[in-house]
Order: C-alpha cells, then sequence, then structure tokens
C-alpha cells in the first residue's frame, strides 16, 4: 500500500446511546446468526490499529451506512 493511499470501508456504525437504532438490530442479528458484531466507531479505530491503519474519518451517507476512511499508520 503506498504512503497516500486510502483505505476505504462501508460499515454500519453503531451510534452511542440508548435510542433504538437499525445499527443496533443488525449487531443482535449478527451475534445470534454468525457469531459476530456491529461496531462502534471508537471499536474502528482500534481494529483499524491492530491492523496498522489510523482511522482518518467517518463520512456519513443516506443510507444505513458510513464510509470509513483510514490512512497507513505512521
Amino acid at each position: 500500500m503506498s504512503l497516500d493511499a486510502r483505505l476505504l470501508l462501508v460499515e454500519t456504525v453503531v451510534p452511542p446511546g440508548n435510542q433504538q437504532s437499525h445499527a443496533k438490530l443488525l449487531d443482535v442479528l449478527m451475534l445470534v446468526y454468525a457469531g459476530g458484531r456491529e461496531r462502534t466507531e471508537p471499536e474502528h479505530h482500534v481494529l483499524l490499529a491492530s491492523a496498522g491503519f489510523a482511522f482518518n474519518r467517518m463520512i456519513p451517507t443516506a443510507a444505513p451506512v458510513s464510509v470509513l476512511e483510514a490512512i497507513r499508520a505512521s
């Protein structure tokens, strides 16, 4: 990966707080059916860091997903 490359992830991001959201329902479904989970923005930061990336920004979309941009960690 070149130094100026960007990694783009299209993900459902679980919002903070206790309000209802589509992402929280998906989180439960992922846990029950696949043993997986949806993540909050801070959890994405940790996951990306563990893979050698630095979180750069999150771009909301009109759909129930966001685009997460990461760069190579220095």
